[in-house]
């Protein structure tokens, strides 16, 4: 139902009264919000997934519409909070040379506590267009939007119009969907097949706006890569041409009030059958921080030789070393005969076979806890976690011949410098026959067998280096380290990764002198 008209109950009445600049109504939204949030019911706002935009995320992202030569907006605003990015859209575009002359707001909310904040908002952002002479109208919706977007798009008997969006913009919740759940029934009945609210939003949004209609928004990075995202992706940009991206570095900078791990990323995308040559890519460690910016290839965010449609991310211009290294590099983890797969040994579930120390008739386990500067340092005396697992015929599928591995960690702290940590496994080290590796290992192989030695410390420096950290963060925003991700990177020949791995010597040398070494060998 459209809502409208509500009596405040809570202390609005700076937003009532006198008239002041949308700005000031953006930094007052911003100690609203702060408020608000300790009225939210915990559990509930898991479930919902509400994240409120702070008034600078708002700014940076209403910079981004673009008019196009329209003289009406038609701007939807799905899960518009307290209304932070709705009033921002209609300040930078009141604002401009060449402002429209209509602007009609359609925001939806469901949660209740939000309805009077937004009633304010609309208000002044009514305040604000009379005073620049741009007509307005605006509702809100106290409904749930997936199911209003899904009764429209399939033109339900009782269903409303088309409703032929010009500009979407938002922040949506970001919260999983579950196979059976009524939510996923729905969106299917739209062709959407995603397991997370955010891409449910995005795209259904997509599906109202109109021709060349313009979506700006704030996400995790997630729906950038993995399988979990890539119907969403498929679905997305088969309509969505994305013409720019910012990526805020910072974990923590844009929701300094919320935990969020993963790096969030603004996108910008229009829903055009002509294709964008051109994407602006920009990033920051924070909304006010200083902006980086450069245009790329489309190609360089979507390859199309990409059957998985991952969205790569340049977070900055390549030094011109990496530049060169980067062309250098023809070879694929396939064409070199590796592979790379998840540890096999769950702790947890094989508790009984795992044992603190080494004996007769065990086989080393090895941990990330192992991991020592660029080898694997065995047993580890000092630490909590385990060394070995018992040889039986229950633990046979977890074993490997004792030869030489190279292990990437697949978790990473938020604090840590380098997402790719990558340590040898040295056969020499131990006398045993088998080997086993923890799950939150990678290790990477030849059919289930070692690699020779000089291949897998050249593997390892290469890992190890800042040029693949680069690489790495152009397509991934999570702590996590999939094999997936892995076998997308690019990698030198073996007689590169070889001639490599001899030139390291008995220890890794720290990260300069490293990093100067993948530059002269490859």
């Amino acid at each position: 139902m459209a809502v409208s008209g509500h009596s405040s109950s809570i202390a609005l009445e700076s937003l009532s009264h006198t008239r002041i600049e949308i700005d000031d109504i953006l930094d007052r939204l911003d100690l609203y919000r702060l408020q608000v949030i300790k009225q939210l019911d915990p559990a509930r706002r898991s479930a919902l997934g509400q994240f409120l935009t702070p008034g600078s995320v708002a700014r940076l992202m209403a910079s981004m519409l673009t008019l196009e030569g329209k003289n009406e907006v038609n701007l939807l605003d799905p899960g518009a909070g307290i209304g932070a990015l709705f009033a921002a859209s209609i300040d930078a575009l009141c604002r401009r040379q060449d402002r429209p002359t209509r602007i009609t707001v359609i925001a939806y909310e469901i949660e209740p506590i939000f309805l009077e904040y937004l009633d304010q908002t609309v208000q002044r952002c009514r305040d604000l267009c009379e005073r620049f002479g741009v007509e307005f109208h605006a509702q809100v919706f106290n409904t749930d939007f997936i199911a209003s977007a899904a009764s429209i798009l399939k033109r339900d008997l009782f269903s409303s119009p088309l409703p032929n969006y010009t500009h979407a913009i938002l922040n949506p919740p970001y919260h999983k969907i579950r196979s059976d759940s009524i939510v996923r029934k729905t969106l299917r009945t739209c062709g959407i097949e995603t397991g997370n609210l955010y891409a449910a939003f995005l795209s259904l949004a997509s599906m109202l706006l109109g021709e060349d209609g313009q979506i700006v928004s704030i996400t995790p990075r997630s729906f950038c890569n993995g399988p979990y995202f890539r119907p969403f992706r498929e679905q997305f940009l088969s309509t969505m041409q994305i013409e720019r991206v910012h990526l805020f570095h910072s974990r923590q900078e844009a929701f300094r009030t919320d935990d969020i791990l993963q790096e969030n990323i603004v996108m910008s995308a229009r829903k055009s059958t002509s294709t964008q040559q051109k994407v602006m890519v920009s990033s920051s460690f924070g909304p006010g921080a200083e902006i980086r910016a450069k245009e790329v290839d489309r190609f360089d965010i979507v390859s199309p030789d990409d059957r998985d449609l991952v969205i790569r991310v340049p977070t900055a211009q390549l030094q011109p070393q990496i530049a060169t290294i980067d062309r250098r590099l023809s070879s694929s983890l396939n064409s070199l005969g590796l592979d790379v797969s998840t540890g096999r040994v769950v702790d947890f579930r094989s508790r009984a076979f795992i044992k603190q120390d080494m004996h007769v008739g065990a086989a080393p386990l090895i941990y990330p806890a192992h991991f020592h500067r660029g080898y694997v340092r065995w047993p580890a005396k000092m630490s909590r976690k385990p060394n070995a697992i018992v040889v039986a015929p229950q633990t046979c599928d977890l074993l490997l011949p004792s030869e030489n591995y190279v292990l990437v960690k697949r978790f990473s702290s938020k604090e840590q410098r380098r997402r790719v940590m990558a340590a040898v496994y040295d056969s020499s080290r131990s006398d045993a026959r088998y080997v086993a590796f923890e799950n939150h290992l990678n290790y990477f192989h030849k059919d289930n067998h070692g690699l020779d030695l000089a291949v897998a410390k050249g593997l390892t420096a290469f890992l190890n280096s800042t040029f693949v950290d680069t690489l790495f963060r152009r397509f991934s925003g999570h702590t996590q380290v999939n094999a997936a991700d892995l076998r997308k990177l690019p990698y030198p020949d073996l007689g590169k990764l070889e001639a490599l791995g001899r030139a390291i010597g008995h220890e890794f040398p720290d990260q300069e002198k490293l990093d100067l070494l993948i530059e002269r060998e490859l």
